[in-house]
């Protein structure tokens, strides 16, 4: 057994600490610097409890994460009457989750610190990580339209002028706030912000049930407060934007039996059960069976270690204190190098100098994650690894990073050697983390039916669809999809 000195914190917890996070009230995780205050005044309350009398509206959406807040903002903006339901008690779904980043090329935060990126080089990484089965129309829209969408936050309050490199990308393009600290409950309170001052009203634990149509054209929804009434939300679009069916072990595992029985980093309300509704009311499907693991989940509670701890220089080692894979590959293939260790898990291995780089991990030190240590022979001997393997490994790691050449694993980007006392260890491990397939959607974020015709009246936008990550979803690119087809979706409703 190995001697850790430390409790897991249990998974229910996190989900509370997280919540908090939201309200303001604290959390498991340090709030972004310079969030913006919340309002003194605004023109109606943000979240109301559901009522049961019939609704009419110009555009109704289903899903309170980052995509259909984005969605009511640009919708709003462009003279429409709005209201979100959501079938959780808080918003933010699983971008209050997101820790590494924004993908984004050519933006402001990007020209201050120095890097050259463009869009092109954007669209090529994301085609590659997806192996090609991409849409390519979606995908240049998702890189042409990711810059200005961070402008656009920017604009609004939100803090993205750390700018770092997750797997499979070929630049520094993940945009978080200040000392790289997480991104998600910061853009959630940033456009939960924008949402409050537009007065424009969330219905909270408000589930969508089913999606009214006449003829071939969508007209509303009926949904179910929680005290078990029904009523209809009438309006001319509905937009889908409840996130994917990463939280449905059943669902997932009836399209990749291989994942039976595996962990979810997803927050309860990704279900899934929105993408079957879409389905009955004529929306195609498309890429359902592209599930992707995160390779760095705590086994014993399901919470996700950002990837950007090994982009800022962490490794992963095994039981025996051996790298085993370049950390900073697509993340099927290091979860794939991850099962094939002893106990299907491994350890991120970190020192000072990399603690200090990145603020999100003070939030893992305070839950209990992390095994601390002076000096590698300490770590070995809480780890019961060889101190002398443990060296060796770290001894090889540094000269790589010194020649610019990692012989063992082809590790391109090494941003500092690990050499920096104290020493820190997470145990890691895969979970299913995204599920790339969905709704299937037109470049302006169109619900298309089977034959490739757009649904009258209806939207869909964020991981609830698919088409734009092909067979594998980069770190970063997951932010950049719901805000850019979230704004897009907002848009073509209103028109």
């Amino acid at each position: 057994m190995l001697k850790k000195q430390r409790k897991g914190m249990s998974f229910l917890l996190a989900i509370l600490l997280m919540m908090t996070l939201l309200s303001g009230c604290g959390g498991s995780q340090p709030a972004a610097p310079e969030a913006p205050e919340e309002p003194t005044e605004v023109e109606a309350p943000a979240e109301t409890e559901a009522g049961s009398a019939d609704l009419t509206t110009d555009v109704v959406i289903i899903g309170a994460g980052g995509a259909g807040l984005a969605a009511a903002i640009e919708a709003h903006d462009a003279g429409k009457e709005v209201i979100v339901v959501e079938q959780m008690p808080i918003i933010g779904g699983n971008t209050l989750r997101a820790t590494g980043g924004l993908n984004a090329a050519g933006t402001s935060s990007q020209e201050a610190a120095g890097i050259e990126d463009d869009a092109d080089t954007h669209y090529e990484d994301t085609m590659k990580g997806g192996y090609e089965l991409n849409d390519p129309a979606l995908v240049r829209i998702l890189a042409d339209e990711a810059g200005p969408a961070v402008e656009w936050l920017i604009e609004l309050g939100a803090d993205l002028s750390d700018v770092g490199r997750l797997g499979g990308s070929s630049n520094n393009r993940s945009h978080r706030p200040t000392g790289g600290a997480p991104v998600g409950a910061h853009l959630v309170e940033v456009l939960r912000t924008s949402v409050e001052n537009r007065g424009i009203e969330i219905k909270i634990n408000t589930k969508a049930v089913e999606i009214m149509k006449e003829g071939n054209a969508v007209t509303g929804i009926i949904v179910e407060d929680n005290k078990g009434d029904t009523y209809q939300i009438s309006a001319n679009s509905v937009i889908v934007a409840t996130g994917g069916f990463g939280a449905n072990g059943d669902m997932f595992a009836d399209y990749d039996a291989a994942l039976t029985g595996f962990g979810s980093t997803n927050h309860p309300g990704a279900d899934g059960v929105a993408i079957l509704m879409a389905q009955a009311a004529g929306a195609a499907l498309i890429d359902m069976e592209q599930i992707q693991t995160h390779p760095t989940v705590v086994p014993e509670n399901g919470y996700m270690i950002t990837e950007a701890v090994r982009g800022n220089g962490a490794i992963l080692i095994n039981r025996n204190g051996e790298r085993f894979t370049n950390e900073i590959g697509t993340r099927d293939v290091v979860s794939e190098a991850m099962l094939a260790q002893e106990g299907a898990t491994g350890f991120l291995f970190f020192d000072e100098g990399i603690r200090e780089s990145l603020s999100a991990i003070e939030g893992y030190i305070r839950q209990g994650f992390v095994v601390e240590a002076e000096s590698l022979e300490e770590m070995a001997e809480l780890m019961d690894m060889d101190a002398a393997v443990l060296t060796a490994t770290l001894e090889t790691y540094n000269a790589a990073v010194a020649s610019g050449n990692d012989e063992a694993f082809g590790r391109d980007d090494m941003p500092r050697s690990l050499e920096t006392a104290g020493y820190y260890l997470i145990e890691v491990g895969p979970a299913v983390h995204h599920t790339m397939g969905g709704i299937h959607i037109s470049p302006q974020a169109e619900v298309l039916d089977e034959s490739g015709s757009p649904i009258p009246g209806f939207f869909a936008a964020g991981e609830v669809t698919g088409g734009v990550h092909g067979g594998n979803r980069l770190g970063g690119n997951a932010l950049a999809d719901l805000m850019v087809f979230g704004r897009i979706a907002g848009k073509s409703a209103a028109k």
